[in-house]
């Protein structure tokens, strides 16, 4: 569900959830926690299971989740996070794509990584709501947002693009970074011990555009507001919030990229890529941080990408 990678060129249908995989190996099918009950709304796979250890996941494990845990960036993201032996809830609108992703974490045991696939439109404000709420009834408290999921649009002139289009991207890049953020905030604030981390997915376009790409890059301006905000709200509550600024990591999405996209000149050009677990070992490094150290921003891009300069 995730769109932070760069997304330019070709026309392309309405905003989607994120496609793509990136990062991991596939695993032997193994089995993955039970969701827990409907709440707001939101239907859950299977009924809830007994909740673990008050510390966080089993063994105590610290507790993350990610939004846009489908494809791409997300996926990356929760592979290396359980890999780092963080129990990971995996949130994105489509369950068979989450499903994967569990599958590719692997083994859900009290001595393996733990993951809870709880498919969530963002957009939703119950299905948000019924996303924490299961992450609290599961697991007792929350370490860890990457709020991550996010859309591009259709890349198109400025007078040609419908308002739909428009507020479906506002809808998943900054509304539903909200809502996630608020139901972080109110979780962390409350638990105890208090506090934890929000990581929000910015991009290169939170600082220079591309052409067509007037929403996204509006939205991943206001996303740079969000996080100062949060981590300014969020000091009194040991509540960390930091952002990572992402140019042209390598999903499905972004193969394009390698064979030409437009620019500023107005000429088609190819760029460079990089691989999104680049990206991953990143948001692992600033999620292992104490409360009292922040990365609070940023940016992870292709080395020879035209961002420098840019325009």
């Amino acid at each position: 569900m995730a769109q932070n990678t760069e997304r330019a060129g070709t026309a392309q249908p309405a905003p989607e959830a994120r496609a793509g995989q990136v990062g991991g190996t596939a695993t032997a099918n193994r089995p993955t926690l039970p969701a827990p009950a409907a709440r707001g709304g939101h239907t859950p796979r299977t009924a809830p299971a007994p909740q673990e250890a008050r510390g966080g996941g089993p063994a105590g494990r610290k507790v993350a989740l990610v939004t846009g845990a489908g494809s791409g960036i997300g996926r990356a993201v929760a592979l290396a996070l359980a890999a780092a032996n963080w129990t990971v809830v995996l949130a994105g609108r489509r369950a068979e794509a989450l499903e994967e992703t569990a599958r590719q974490v692997g083994h859900t045991g009290a001595e393996g990584p733990a993951v809870l696939p709880v498919p969530t439109d963002v957009t939703r404000p119950e299905q948000v709501d019924a996303l924490f709420a299961a992450v609290r009834d599961r697991f007792g408290r929350l370490d860890l947002l990457f709020n991550n999921a996010g859309a591009f649009g259709p890349p198109v002139p400025v007078e040609e693009l419908a308002y739909e289009d428009w507020r479906a991207v506002v809808d998943v890049n900054l509304n539903g970074a909200f809502l996630c953020a608020r139901a972080a905030f109110r979780t962390m604030k409350e638990q105890d011990p208090q506090g934890g981390r929000i990581i929000n997915n910015g991009s290169i376009s939170a600082h220079v555009p591309r052409p067509h790409s007037i929403a996204y890059t509006a939205t991943k301006h206001a996303m740079t507001g969000l996080t100062k905000s949060l981590s300014l709200d969020g000091r009194p509550y040991r509540i960390a919030c930091g952002q990572i600024d992402i140019g042209n990591a390598a999903t499905e999405m972004t193969g394009r990229m390698q064979k030409g996209v437009l620019q500023a000149s107005g000429r088609v050009e190819a760029e460079p890529v990089m691989d999104a677990a680049d990206v991953a070992r990143t948001v692992v490094h600033m999620a292992a941080l104490p409360l009292e150290a922040n990365v609070q921003f940023a940016t992870v891009m292709a080395t020879a990408m035209p961002y420098i300069g840019r325009g």
